[in-house]
C-alpha cells in the first residue's frame, strides 16, 4: 500500500511559481515511476509529467520549458516546481505512483 500527501499549492499571480511536493509511504517507492496530473474545473484529469525510477522525465506539451518534476528518494518524495504560471494552470493536482496510487490533490490557482 502506498499512502501520497501534496502540499505547496496556493494562490499566485501570473508569471509566478509555486513549488509542489508529494510526500509518499511504501517501500515501492525508490522504483516507482512517479508523476503529476492536474484537473480544471469541468474538465478531465489530465497528465502533465512524470519521472521514472532511473530518473528519466516526460512532460505535456502545455507545461514543456516551465515545468520541472524531480524526485528525492531519501525523502520517498517528489516534486513539481512549476515556473511561469499561466491561468490556463488553474487546477487542482494530483500526484500518482504508477497511475495506482493518488493523493487527495492540492489547489492551484493563478489569478491576478
Amino acid at each position: 500500500q502506498v499512502q501520497l500527501v501534496e502540499s505547496g499549492g496556493g494562490l499566485v499571480q501570473p508569471g509566478g511559481s509555486l513549488r509542489l511536493s508529494c510526500a509518499a509511504s511504501g517501500s515501492i517507492f525508490s522504483i516507482a515511476t512517479m508523476g503529476w496530473y492536474r484537473q480544471a474545473p469541468g474538465k478531465e484529469r489530465e497528465w502533465v509529467a512524470h519521472i521514472t525510477g532511473d530518473g528519466r522525465t516526460n512532460y505535456a506539451d502545455s507545461v514543456k520549458g516551465r515545468f520541472t518534476i524531480s524526485r528525492e528518494d531519501a525523502k520517498n518524495a517528489v516534486y513539481l516546481q512549476m515556473n511561469s504560471l499561466k491561468p490556463e494552470d488553474t487546477a487542482v493536482y494530483y500526484c500518482t505512483c504508477s497511475g495506482r496510487y493518488w493523493g487527495q490533490g492540492t489547489q492551484v490557482t493563478v489569478s491576478s
